[in-house]
């Protein structure tokens, strides 16, 4: 096969938050496959930094400063009739370098990571039967939205269903002119089925780098607390992480503080919000900022929770804590996309209450979340590596390219 282009709307590196991750080891097994051409953002000057890493792997690269303001985009959005989302990762350089990068090398496959991509694949590309073009929507963003749109004050009611809307139809659009569609988990599949219209769609799960995330490995270690510690990870500007700290702070916490009062809960996660924030007034809680190293937060805690009230896909929190050895007490959303056994591999919560009545008894057995902890890890070193987990994308690029349905239909 020919060389690779593959675009991503973060810098995939370092691998420390949910989608870089994946980005990260997809660019890895990619890179071994062929030659890499990589297009990308960064956010900020930390992103920036990591440039030397990624032109390590790949044979070329562009990354676009991403410092288009929300406003911005979403006047542009309002203008041009496309989604948000769309509108704050367009950059015209970027847009000029993929072109001239398809130009001047033998690439014969663009592997896009996230809708908001899509953007740059050119026409004439998806339209020739000699090339592939593969997506990794990841989860289904336009669903995301909707979910949003269900609360909030009238305007943000108004702008996430019009962000569902019209992401839906890209989404549906974007999957015609693909060779294959990848989500996280088969449940996002299913429902990106369903809501596209779209045939040649499967699960690429997430994985889990079981030797970085090793209880025994070395990193910093936090001293013994004087009472049970929870510990949630998550970047904290994220809405469905903001809610659900929010939820599990102010409405589960102090009930399991009747029963255990010194208990902890420790908010783990860069640029917390200020509603993050305003959380470490309340008894027992600590927000931590940015950390070194989230490993040194998991082997301290007694119990890891994932509160999620919104959430798609697979969730790296989880499957990082399980790694660990760490107990989980998840909820049903938080769940939902890993293949494990409630009560066995982790604890699954189906509302708050039970969030609370479950944390209490697991707070009070330490040889069953011990018990918990093993066999979680035990499990995602079967069946959550990355090697597998990737072999559906390879698979994807070596097949011989066959007519989109846009093709077909022409």
């Amino acid at each position: 096969m020919g060389e690779i282009l593959f675009l991503c709307h973060r810098i995939p590196w370092p691998a420390d938050r949910g989608d870089k991750i994946r980005s990260h080891w997809m660019l890895r097994r990619l890179a071994s496959i062929a030659p890499v051409h990589v297009g990308s953002f960064a956010e900020d000057a930390r992103d920036a930094g990591f440039v030397a890493d990624l032109a390590a792997m790949a044979k070329t690269h562009h990354i676009a400063m991403r410092t288009k303001p929300n406003w911005r985009a979403g006047v542009e959005a309002l203008a041009k009739r496309v989604p948000v989302s769309v509108a704050a990762f367009h950059d015209a350089e970027l847009a000029e370098w993929v072109r001239a990068t398809l130009a001047a090398h033998p690439i014969d496959s663009i592997v896009v990571f996230s809708g908001q991509m899509a953007q740059y694949i050119p026409a004439d590309f998806a339209a020739n039967p000699a090339k592939r073009v593969i997506m990794d929507f990841v989860d289904v963003d336009s669903a995301k939205f909707e979910s949003y749109a269900a609360s909030g004050n009238p305007v943000m009611r108004w702008v996430n269903a019009r962000e569902g809307r019209m992401l839906a139809a890209m989404e549906a659009q974007v999957a015609a002119r693909a060779d294959a569609s990848f989500l996280v988990s088969e449940a996002e599949a299913g429902l990106f089925r369903a809501r596209s219209g779209a045939s040649n769609v499967a699960a690429l799960s997430n994985g889990i780098d079981c030797i970085f995330y090793d209880p025994e490995a070395a990193f910093e270690r936090l001293p013994a607390a004087n009472g049970p510690r929870m510990v949630f990870t998550g970047q904290m500007d994220y809405r469905p992480n903001v809610e659900a700290v929010e939820s599990f702070a102010r409405d589960v916490l102090p009930v399991i503080r009747q029963s255990h009062p010194t208990a902890e809960f420790l908010i783990v996660g860069r640029q917390p919000t200020a509603a993050v924030l305003a959380l470490s007034g309340l008894p027992g809680v600590t927000v931590t900022g940015a950390v070194d190293d989230v490993r040194t937060y998991l082997a301290a805690a007694d119990l890891v929770v994932a509160p999620l009230r919104i959430a798609r896909g697979i969730q790296n929190k989880v499957l990082e804590a399980m790694a660990m050895a760490r107990p989980v007490l998840a909820s049903t959303a938080a769940a939902e996309g890993i293949h494990a056994t409630d009560g066995l591999h982790f604890c699954v919560a189906a509302n708050p209450a039970e969030e609370a009545r479950m944390a209490v008894e697991l707070l009070a057995d330490a040889p069953r979340r011990a018990m918990i902890g093993e066999a979680a890890r035990a499990h995602v070193r079967t069946h959550y590596g990355w090697q597998a987990a990737l072999d559906p994308l390879e698979a994807a690029l070596s097949s011989h390219p066959q007519p989109s349905a846009l093709e077909q239909a022409a």
